[in-house]
């Protein structure tokens, strides 16, 4: 049967785990998915790991489209989830825009980057059947704005902010939460305290979920890799065994462990 909303909200309920990982195709979209991987993420990572830029911003609604649909078609039962991509909920009117586009495109839930301003953008366009994934804590997109790639919420009016954030949210209707490098006792907080399944991403072990960029956890990603990422494919040697031990990792909670965070 094919993984919805409330699937992974039963799995939080039952305090269970989940595994997410990025796709970007058809072919890899089939792979992942037939791994037993509950919902797989169509991110603006692509404009890093297939376009060669150096940052998301650069990645446009087209793209990001026509990358959903892709993944849409190799899907066999995972629950798609797909990017707004930079500056495109920047305006209530531009989010619905997006929102539609990717919607109709393939995808069950599309992910805002932001913080607790999102809340009417959630609640719209939940009312109009569209769930929301809000991703808080590093926020890619506003890479230039944040000074780099730093972890978020280290001290306490950052935390608190994070934490007031995602409450705001999680009331207003959030579907799921993507924290994303966030101190692990405040990320293992905010997982208990919100009504929503939270996905983490150099996060903590006691979120609900996690996902990994495809390209990292096979350890074909250009550069260092970042802290929380863990090379499935170095222990396996083969594509579709790493994506049967990265979502058994997840699920037995054996990742991400300590090294993993912050």
């Amino acid at each position: 049967m094919a993984v919805t909303i409330r699937t992974l909200l039963k799995r939080k309920q039952d305090g269970g785990k989940f595994s997410v990982l990025t796709a970007y195709d058809a072919c890899f979209s089939r792979l992942i998915s037939e791994a037993g991987v509950e919902a797989m993420l169509v991110g603006d990572s692509l404009g890093n790991v297939m376009q060669g830029q150096t940052s998301t911003v650069p990645v446009t609604l087209e793209q990001m489209v026509y990358h959903t649909e892709c993944v849409a078609r190799g899907n066999q039962g995972s629950l798609v989830i797909a990017d707004v991509p930079f500056m495109g909920a920047a305006t209530l009117e531009r989010t619905l825009e997006a929102a539609t586009a990717l919607m109709q495109a393939g995808a069950n839930v599309i992910k805002v980057e932001g913080s607790d301003w999102l809340a009417e953008t959630v609640e719209v366009l939940t009312r109009n059947g569209i769930p929301v994934c809000a991703h808080l804590g590093l926020t890619p997109q506003a890479v230039n704005a944040m000074g780099g790639y730093r972890v978020q919420g280290k001290d306490d009016d950052g935390a608190a902010a994070l934490l007031n954030a995602a409450k705001t949210l999680d009331a207003a209707g959030t579907a799921l939460f993507v924290l994303e490098c966030v101190p692990r006792e405040l990320s293992a907080r905010i997982t208990a305290e919100v009504k929503a399944p939270v996905i983490g991403i150099g996060a903590a072990p006691e979120c609900d979920g996690q996902v990994l960029v495809m390209h990292d956890m096979l350890g074909i990603s250009p550069g260092k890799p970042a802290r929380f990422v863990k090379d499935f494919m170095a222990d396996t040697g083969d594509i579709r065994a790493a994506f049967q031990a990265y979502d058994r990792a997840v699920k037995d909670g054996r990742f991400p462990a300590d090294e993993h965070c912050f």
